[in-house]
């Protein structure tokens, strides 16, 4: 049974008040609460484990090293993934697709080639690209999507040419809730010979990602979106691209050899693991993923669907209200605007009643231009969010539209 005020005892942050109201945590999308495991897991290493991990020979050192790389055969299940070496750490989704776009830029990318993105990116997965644009003169296309947040299919198979190399797409909007069918996606890509890069930051917290299955290229996500510690995220990619894919940064670890005259990179996925990382915080990464799969994703992604559908129910029952995404497959996310009430008006308002929610463009600029506004109000859920905490949500948003 999927009980989640027990789950909730979990995460002591829950249990405590902002401004003399009980939090109401709703901004899940931008990080989420660490249970207790994950954070006691760094409190332990720090003062039990503590040593640079790889290449010392004394027993910390060692045991350090345990810890970190089987926590990478950690996420290696928790994706599904064929090898470790297709695991690489990073500091987030973030430095996952800047890698993404330099390495795989400088492998297979030249002057007038395209890369294919959709029109509700995150900026992470804009910007590498156009800072590769400079570099390499490549030619961005964009996936367009219908008034319901849903990406057009006949469209985006208008858009390969001869010239395309790549298609890198969100798995699930950040704004919209929009859960794109990436599979399938990927399979019109492939049938063009284009590999497929999957922003995953949204999708791997709340439904099951299998990248096998999925058959995608190239993934990334998160460690903080899924109760892990900041700081640390994955890319995952086939071994058979990574292998042709230059480092993305230089120093330490990324070596076999150095000399004055030449050097020779380490193998996977080492090769892409420049200097000492962050070892305790893969320890955590593990812990939150092994959380996870205790739960069962499954039941993680039941539980939140079903808040999601009791969410937008109730916000259509307000009136004077416009709701941005409404895909047939949505998940966790609401963006929304309230009659003529700024979005940062009533988020301020709502944290006054200890109801946090996100406001603003939410890194996806380009996708608030196609929709005609500056910003929205957005609440995302996780899974220790309840449906009494959507009722509260629904109080604060009718007491402030009467401030109004």
């Amino acid at each position: 049974m999927y009980d989640v005020y027990k789950i909730r005892e979990d995460f002591p942050i829950l249990g405590r008040e902002v401004y003399k109201h009980p939090l109401v945590y709703l901004d899940n999308a931008a990080t989420t609460q660490k249970p207790r495991v994950v954070v006691d897991s760094i409190v332990k290493e720090y003062y039990s484990v503590n040593a640079n991990v790889h290449r010392g020979v004394h027993y910390l050192s060692q045991l350090a090293t345990e810890l970190h790389e089987t926590s990478r055969e950690i996420v290696r299940k928790f994706l599904n993934a064929h090898s470790t070496s297709e695991i690489i750490f990073t500091r987030g989704t973030t430095e996952s697709m800047n890698l993404l776009a330099y390495s795989f830029g400088e492998a297979f990318l030249k002057d007038g080639d395209e890369v294919i993105i959709s029109v509700m990116e995150h900026h992470s997965n804009i910007v590498p690209w156009q800072i590769l644009q400079q570099r390499k003169k490549i030619v961005l296309k964009i996936i367009p999507m219908n008034d319901k947040g849903e990406l057009l299919l006949e469209e985006y198979k208008k858009l390969f040419s001869e010239r395309t190399k790549l298609v890198s797409v969100t798995h699930v909007s950040n704004v919209l809730g929009t859960i794109n069918p990436i599979k399938e996606l990927i399979r019109i890509a492939h049938e063009y010979g284009i590999p497929v890069a999957v922003d995953a930051a949204q999708s791997v917290p709340h439904i099951p990602v299998d990248v096998q299955d999925l058959d995608c290229d190239f993934l990334a996500f998160s460690g903080h979106k899924i109760y892990g510690p900041t700081g640390v995220g994955v890319l995952y990619g086939k071994e058979v691209l990574l292998e042709q894919m230059p480092p993305y940064q230089g120093g330490g670890e990324m070596i076999q050899s150095v000399s004055f005259e030449h050097t020779t990179y380490n193998t996977l996925p080492f090769k892409f693991e420049a200097g000492t990382p962050d070892y305790v915080a893969t320890t955590g990464l593990a812990k939150a993923l092994d959380y996870c799969t205790t739960l069962g994703m499954e039941n993680i992604a039941l539980h939140e669907q079903e808040l999601t559908r009791y969410a937008m129910d109730k916000l259509n029952q307000l009136g004077d209200i416009r709701i941005f995404g409404e895909a047939t497959e949505k998940d966790a996310v609401i963006s929304f605007q309230v009659g003529n009430i700024h979005h940062l008006d009533l988020g301020t308002l709502l944290d006054r009643l200890g109801i946090a929610i996100r406001t603003g463009h939410h890194c996806a600029e380009p996708l608030m231009r196609f929709l005609g506004i500056e910003g929205t109000a957005r609440v995302s859920f996780a899974l220790y969010n309840t449906k009494n905490e959507i009722d509260t949500l629904i109080a604060g948003i009718e007491r402030v539209r009467k401030m109004f």
